[in-house]
C-alpha cells in the first residue's frame, strides 16, 4: 500500500492528480506542469516534500561520526549552516545525496531522499555500530514524526516574514526570516512547537524549505498559500519539480546518482572534501579524481523540435553509442527538449554534437554548459 504524507487531504481538496513516487502517493500536478513551473520561475510555488526523510544526529562525537560517512566537511558548518553532501559506500558509489544542517553546537539534521530512507538508516546505523566513539552519538530516525514543505520562487521573500514573524530563536540569528542567506537555517515557533526554516531549495530559484512536526505541516501549507496568494503563489507538483531541477541540472537520486555511480562521475566532486581525512569511499574517489572518471554527466539541448528525451534513451555520436539519458523533459522555459545523461569523457565537452534516439529515431542535440537554463539578468 502506498504511503501518504500529512498533506494528502490538502492535495485532494486542491484537485491534484496523484501518482506513485518512490512508494508514496504524491501530487504530480494541480493545474498543469507548465503553469506550475512558470509560477515558480516568476512568482512562487509550494511543494509537498513531507515524504523526505529526517535523521537527527547529536552528541559530542556527532561531527566526527558524520565526517566519516559523508563526503563534504561537516566541520565547515557554523551553527545554522547547511551543506549538500553525499553518503557513499566503500566503492565510492552514492548510497544517497542529502542535505546536512547544523542545528546546534552538537546537533545535526540530515534530510534524505524518500526512496532511500529504508536503505540509508540501516546503512548509517551499521557504520555507527563500528564507530569507536559511538557512545558519544545519538542517532534518531524522525522521518515519521517530521514533515516539510518547499516554498520556491523570486517573490517568496515578500511574504515569508508574515509566515514566521519576528526574530529566530535558534540556528542562524536573524531579526526576520528573509534575512537568512543561502544554506542558512533558523528556528521559529509555530503553534507552540519548534519549526526550522532554511533558505534552500531544488528549483534553481530563491526560496525556503520548512521542516516541522507532521501535525502542524498542513496549517503551515495553508498559511503559505493564503499569504502568497497576492503574489501568485500556487501549489506545485512533482512534474514541475522535475522540469525545474532538470533546467538547472540538479541530480535526482535513482537517475543521476545510484550505488554504482560516484560523485566524481556525476560531476559533483566539489562536494567531496578529500582533504578532510578518512571517510567511507575516500580512497576510490581520490583515485578517480586523479585518473579521471570513465563516464561523465553532461547536460544537453535538442537542436530542433522533437518528442521530449526520456531516461534510458541511447545517446549517439555518429554510429557509436556513447551513453544514455538519465533525465529528460520538455523545458517550459526554453520551449525545447533538454536532458542530462552519461557519456564517455571524450564527448563531454560543451559544443559536442550528439544524437538522442527517441522512439527508434535519432534526433540531433548538443552538449551544453550547466545549468541549461539561466535567467536573463
Amino acid at each position: 500500500m502506498l504511503k501518504r504524507t500529512p498533506l494528502y487531504n490538502a492535495h485532494q481538496k486542491l484537485g491534484a492528480r496523484l501518482i506513485e513516487f518512490g512508494g508514496w502517493e504524491m501530487p504530480v500536478q494541480y493545474t498543469s506542469i507548465i503553469d506550475e513551473h512558470q509560477a515558480v520561475r516568476t512568482a512562487a510555488g509550494i511543494f509537498d516534500i513531507a515524504h523526505m526523510g529526517e535523521v537527527l544526529v547529536s552528541g559530542a562525537a556527532a561531527a566526527e561520526f558524520l565526517n566519516g560517512i559523508l563526503t563534504n566537511d561537516i566541520r565547515k558548518l557554523e551553527v545554522g549552516g547547511g551543506q549538500y553532501t553525499i553518503l557513499c559506500n566503500e566503492q565510492g558509489g552514492a548510497v544517497d545525496d542529502l542535505y546536512a544542517y547544523r542545528l546546534g553546537i552538537t546537533e545535526y539534521l540530515l534530510i534524505i531522499n524518500a526512496s532511500r530512507i529504508d536503505a540509508d538508516v540501516p546503512w548509517m546505523e551499521q557504520q555507527l555500530a563500528k564507530f569507536a566513539n559511538r557512545a558519544g552519538v545519538k542517532f534518531q530516525n524522525v522521518s515519521d514524526a517530521m514533515a516539510a514543505v518547499a516554498v520556491q520562487g523570486p517573490r517568496v521573500k515578500e511574504f515569508i516574514d508574515q509566515c514566521f514573524p519576528g526574530a529566530s530563536i535558534g540556528g542562524t540569528k536573524v531579526s526576520k526570516a528573509s534575512e537568512l542567506k543561502k544554506n542558512q537555517v533558523a528556528k521559529y515557533t509555530w503553534s507552540g512547537t519548534d519549526v526550522w526554516v532554511a533558505r534552500t531549495g531544488y528549483t534553481g530559484e530563491d526560496g525556503f524549505e520548512i521542516v516541522a512536526p507532521a501535525g502542524v505541516i498542513e496549517a503551515i501549507w495553508n498559511r503559505v498559500l493564503e499569504l502568497g496568494k497576492s503574489v501568485g503563489c500556487k501549489p506545485a507538483g512533482l512534474g514541475a519539480r522535475d522540469t525545474l531541477r532538470t533546467e538547472v541540472c540538479y541530480p535526482l537520486y535513482g537517475h543521476e546518482l545510484d550505488e554504482n555511480t560516484t560523485p566524481i562521475d556525476a560531476c559533483v566532486g566539489f562536494f567531496v572534501a578529500l582533504d578532510k581525512g578518512e571517510f567511507i569511499g575516500r580512497s576510490v574517489l581520490a583515485e578517480q579524481k586523479a585518473e579521471g572518471a570513465k563516464k561523465k554527466l553532461v547536460a544537453f539541448k535538442m537542436s530542433d523540435k522533437s518528442a521530449p528525451p526520456r531516461p534510458h534513451y541511447p545517446i549517439f555520436n555518429g554510429d557509436a553509442k556513447i551513453g544514455e539519458v538519465t533525465s529528460g523533459t520538455q523545458s517550459p522555459s526554453l520551449g525545447i527538449g533538454i536532458g542530462l545523461g552519461y557519456v564517455t569523457p571524450e564527448f563531454a565537452k560543451a559544443g559536442t554534437n550528439i544524437e538522442i534516439e527517441i522512439r527508434g529515431r535519432r534526433f540531433p542535440a548538443q552538449v551544453v554548459k550547466k545549468p541549461i537554463f539561466t535567467k536573463p539578468t
